[in-house]
């Protein structure tokens, strides 16, 4: 190679070298002029995701031909780092008096060691196929991450179907009928001494606990009957009069007069006929239907039709064996059921559960009461397992499983609430292959927001509320509803569905945080208030009116609300310190005092 040419080459080629590194050094170095800004500032966590925006503007001219340059950020905290995706600037892509700029979006999966960390940016400059590079210093563009979204209060409950025993007094009717002879209303001795008469006087001397008597008099339609205008009233007079006589013999004193006597004298009537010629077999049809007939003739009075009748052939057999039936005292007794008391119930019960008694000794609806007379979990347990061996119900395995979620909230590990969340799982969905019902539902919903499914929580509420759910159980799902829609940062969705639930401190509370995370500090105001009304124990209700007064610039009452909520829980000290809802005031010596 000619020396002349080998020369010229090597110093045109650090020439080209000298010329690219001083570009790259000039356009890091007008990096110190770009404009980051990031939204929101301090990052926010909403539904276990931090979203963030962030505009990225450079300086004119910045850019070098054949370079590149990128805005790396991170998330750096306790000693770790997320990296996200690089903003990229290419400068074949931008006049040279145009100021290059880009807005991106930007998330992470967020964890609580995160809270407090900072976002920060690196400027990379680099030329393509090469390995040439050169950084800028890390500069932090956003703090921490507020976590606001996650003080919602896990307000949840067992819902237990309906027992189906009636607590209520019952009445359960005696029905005894009483007939008497053509035109008469006396009662005879031989009516008295009947299995009927027999029955009615071992009621009356038993005692029983007796609301209503009901007399219905009754008359056939011939002519020495239905001449007889009061022929009905008095043959219900006469079972009264025997009744009362009853009484008497037996010293009912004062309870007499606790019993009402109802009688009702059905005169010139025609439905008790029709009842018994619908099922008398001593005619045909045919012959029946001649009978229909003139009964349903509106033009023909009462004894025009029955003349009629009885110019019909089958008459005397119909008056033979049908008449009689109708010259009656329908008698129909109102009693008291008797019922096992709450104590017997109780008791046999957890005797049952134990297998100390038969399980024959209750109804199903009896032991599924009894559950419900005890406040212990396993005593509850035992007889609802002893209800599923007994009848397979769904309401025995939903009830039995709601058991296991109660247990699931007071464990004292997350191993044993898994465990309980599981079993509990199981007779849910037991109970649901053979009724889908409200309550099976609505516990399904929050076994899965426990466990983290919010999508399939919300599906179980959906279904909760098609099934119709108790009105008792309204209200309380309204407010689970509230609970999986704020975790799921449908905020203004959890303000509707916490409006609708029931009054709790709790419940006013999430309604609070709710409308905060909507950015109406004033109505989350309220609800605070509310809260701490209905317990003025709820610190984390003071500490959510701290949150609110701080958005509004109210110093001295967010210092006042947060004192209140340290005072009733300390740790809500070192949660305020690094709380950044709290960062404009961090240094005021009433925010200071405040965690005191």
């Amino acid at each position: 190679m000619n020396p002349m040419r080998r020369l010229i080459f090597v110093f045109t080629l650090i020439a080209t070298v000298s010329f690219s590194g001083c570009a790259l050094k000039q356009m890091m170095k007008m990096a110190d002029q770009q404009q980051l800004n990031v939204e929101p500032d301090p990052l926010e966590v909403h539904a276990d995701t931090v979203a963030f925006e962030m505009s990225a503007v450079l300086p004119a001219k910045m850019l070098r031909k054949n370079f590149i340059y990128e805005v790396a950020p991170s998330y750096q905290y306790d000693g770790q780092s997320v990296d996200l995706e690089n903003v990229e600037f290419d400068a074949t892509q931008y006049s040279k008096e145009e100021q290059p700029r880009k807005t991106e979006e930007f998330s992470f999966a967020y964890d609580p060691s995160m809270r407090s960390g900072q976002l920060v940016v690196q400027g990379i400059g680099r030329k393509p196929d090469s390995d040439k590079q050169e950084t800028t210093d890390e500069m932090p563009v956003a703090r921490g991450v507020i976590t606001t979204s996650k003080l919602v209060k896990d307000s949840y409950y067992a819902a237990y179907a309906p027992h189906g025993y009636n607590t209520g007094e019952e009445l359960e009717p005696i029905v005894l009928d009483f007939y008497f002879l053509q035109g008469s209303s006396r009662l005879r001795t031989n009516e008295v001494r009947s299995d009927r008469g027999d029955s009615l006087e071992a009621f009356i001397a038993n005692k029983n606990v007796t609301r209503t008597v009901t007399i219905t008099g009754t008359h056939s339609p011939e002519g020495p009957e239905r001449i007889n205008e009061n022929l009905a009233q008095e043959r219900a007079s006469a079972i009264e009069e025997y009744y009362s006589n009853m009484m008497d013999r037996y010293d009912y004193d004062t309870t007499a007069m606790e019993i009402e006597f109802i009688l009702k004298p059905v005169v010139e009537d025609w439905s008790l006929f029709r009842e018994k010629l619908e099922v008398y077999e001593g005619i045909t049809e045919e012959e029946k239907q001649e009978y229909y007939d003139i009964v349903d003739n509106a033009g023909m009075t009462f004894e025009e039709k029955e003349d009629a009748m009885h110019k019909l052939p089958t008459y005397r057999t119909v008056f033979k064996d049908v008449y009689p039936d109708l010259r009656r005292a329908h008698t129909e007794i109102l009693k008291v059921k008797d019922k096992k008391s709450e104590a017997e119930i109780s008791v046999l019960s957890k005797q049952i559960a134990e297998a100390e008694m038969n399980a024959d000794s209750l109804t199903a609806e009896e032991m599924a009461y009894g559950a419900t007379l005890t406040p212990s979990l396993d005593e509850k347990e035992g007889i609802y397992k002893a209800l599923v061996e007994k009848n397979d119900s769904w309401v025995a395995h939903t009830n039995l499983g709601a058991v296991y979620l109660e247990k699931a909230f007071q464990a004292n590990d997350q191993s044993m609430t898994n465990d309980y969340l599981d079993q509990a799982s199981t007779q849910f969905e037991l109970a649901m292959r053979q009724e889908p019902n409200a309550a099976a539902a609505i516990n399904m919903s929050i076994v899965s927001a426990m466990q983290g499914n919010l999508g399939e929580a919300f599906e179980y509420i959906t279904q909760a509320e098609e099934l119709n759910p108790m009105s008792e159980n309204v209200k309380s799902l309204s407010g689970v509803k509230g609970i999986v829609q704020i975790k799921q940062a449908s905020y203004t969705d959890a303000v509707q569905s916490l409006t609708n639930a029931e009054t709790s401190s709790d419940n006013l509370f999430n309604l609070g945080l709710a409308y905060l995370l909507s950015e109406d500090p004033q109505n989350a105001m309220t609800s605070f208030e509310e809260a701490i009304e209905a317990n003025s124990d709820n610190a984390l209700a003071y500490y959510g009116a701290a949150i609110a007064a701080a958005g509004m610039d109210e110093a001295d009452q967010m210092a006042e609300m947060l004192a209140k909520a340290v005072d009733l829980d300390p740790e809500l000290a070192d949660y305020a310190i690094d709380d950044l809802e709290f960062a404009d005031y961090a240094e005021t010596q009433a925010f200071k005092d405040a965690l005191m």
